[in-house]
């Protein structure tokens, strides 16, 4: 007999896992359908487990670098096996934790492959949610409302063959047994660069291709420039204007071997294995999207300011849809469209605000708008920049490359944008962040004091510096 549901999300990661508990609060009787596991892709196969290596090799290179501290390290050695053991621990930890909260919220889940179908004795509309488990007859669902909540999967090149042995995507990378000695990265991304970071830390050489003319080209192109500097510093290379050429790819027993064009030139390359880290796509296929009136592409789903798709009562969140694809975007989308669903008013996503975060060595962040963005936007600009160099708490941390930069629209003073390259710039930006939000001016943040001695003392003096005020450097 199928069951009546107020709301049912397919997907249990981050967007569709937040969505059930804020409708379960505002009382609609709401089930998941998750393929896998709860918590999806960014608790199972990205942001976690990334950080947690992140976070080991962290600790590692501190450790290599004791020694600069006073500490003196000896037979300092590498066990990767407790690396993975440590990253699974935090990873079944937080788990049980979501599986907590969906319970304590009485969301109902069902564990298979959900599919829309359209219009049938059961609705005249299309949305009938029919859960494909294995070994078991088919479950109908009956919801007034959907959320697809399906994330996304890594995206391949045409011509190259992913085998998960020695050409990998992160899926795969991130349940490595053993290190390579060498890697080619291709893509030089946020997920490219924080691999990059992360396993030359390990002491993996690594060689990053790059098809655009910068790594990181979503950022502030002066934290590319940083970001590059530092990582070829530690001994990564990396190559831009890069055109992988997949024909020539030959894998050996020892490892692969790839040509491609940089800068028009031909120049081969060879390393113990590939790692693709080009972006991802949407997982629209086999979910049922043919059965309805729903818009979509080859890779995401079309939604409207609320995220609801052509079938009005039927919604899309997160990866899915593409954009910016970060989970706590996806998270707080699944919050708007709950909202929506249950007729309480909410706020609109302003998706220029929303922080972003590279979590490699050194982090970076930003928020808002780059330098290059507002000029081209028309906006007449003014910008403080400050190093780290000048911060004693930066100091004392053994860690002052870097700076913090904020860009401020001269005709208002607002600042609209804010840029951070260097220590625990993951954990200030928030500060940025809200500023934006209050439409914060330089002279509101540099009013703000800041504690002494701290890293956050940066983003005062860089609002200072917006007006030639900087006091320490």
């Amino acid at each position: 007999m199928a069951q009546e549901y107020d709301l049912v999300i397919l997907g249990g990661g981050t967007g569709g896992y937040v969505a059930a508990i804020r409708a379960s609060q505002l009382g609609l009787k709401t089930a998941i359908v998750e393929k896998e596991q709860l918590g999806g892709t960014c608790l199972h196969r990205g942001c976690i487990p990334s950080k947690a290596l992140l976070r080991s090799a962290e600790v590692y290179r501190q450790s290599v670098s004791a020694s600069a501290f006073g500490v003196e390290a000896t037979e300092l050695k590498l066990n990767y096996a407790q690396v993975q053991k440590r990253k699974t621990t935090i990873v079944e930890q937080l788990h049980n934790g979501v599986k907590a909260l969906i319970k304590k919220g009485k969301i109902d889940v069902f564990y298979g492959t959900g599919r829309i179908l359209g219009p049938s004795i059961f609705s005249p509309m299309s949305g009938t949610i029919s859960v494909e488990i294995a070994g078991q007859e088919n479950e109908m669902l009956l919801p007034k409302n959907i959320i697809i909540a399906t994330g996304s999967k890594p995206r391949d090149i045409d011509g190259i063959n992913v085998d998960g042995q020695t050409v990998l995507t992160s899926d795969h990378a991130l349940q490595l047994e053993e290190l390579p000695k060498s890697m080619i990265i291709v893509g030089g991304g946020v997920i490219g660069i924080e691999w990059a970071s992360m396993l030359t830390d390990f002491g993996v050489e690594i060689t990053v291709l790059e098809y655009g003319d910068r790594i990181l080209p979503t950022e502030d192109i002066e934290v590319s420039i940083e970001m590059e500097k530092q990582l070829n510093n530690r001994g990564a290379k990396i190559f831009k204007q890069t055109e992988l050429l997949p024909n020539s790819i030959v894998t050996k027993e020892e490892g692969i071997i790839v040509a491609a064009h940089v800068n028009g030139k031909e120049q081969s390359f060879s390393a113990e294995k590939l790692l693709l880290a080009v972006g991802r796509i949407g997982n629209i296929e086999g979910i049922g999207l043919e059965n309805t009136e729903i818009e979509y592409d080859s890779h995401f789903i079309k939604v409207n300011e609320v995220y609801q798709t052509k079938e009005k009562h039927i919604y899309a969140i997160g990866d899915v849809i593409g954009g910016m694809q970060l989970a706590h975007i996806a998270s707080h989308e699944g919050i708007v469209a709950v909202e929506h669903i249950a007729g309480v008013d909410s706020h609109a996503i302003n998706y220029p605000n929303v922080a972003r975060c590279i979590y490699s060595y050194p982090e970076a962040a930003s928020v808002g708008l780059t330098e290059e963005q507002a000029t081209n936007k028309g906006y007449s600009i003014k910008v403080g920049k400050f190093p780290f160099k000048g911060i004693g708490k930066a100091l004392v941390y053994g860690d002052a490359e870097g700076f913090v930069k904020i860009v401020a629209d001269k005709a208002t003073n607002d600042i609209i944008g804010v840029h951070m390259i260097g220590p625990h710039v993951t954990d200030l930006i928030s500060e940025a962040a809200l500023g934006l939000f209050l439409d914060a001016t330089p002279w509101e943040i540099g009013q703000t004091i800041h504690p002494h001695p701290s890293l956050s003392e940066i983003v005062g003096e860089a609002a200072l510096a917006v007006e030639g005020r900087a006091i320490h450097f």
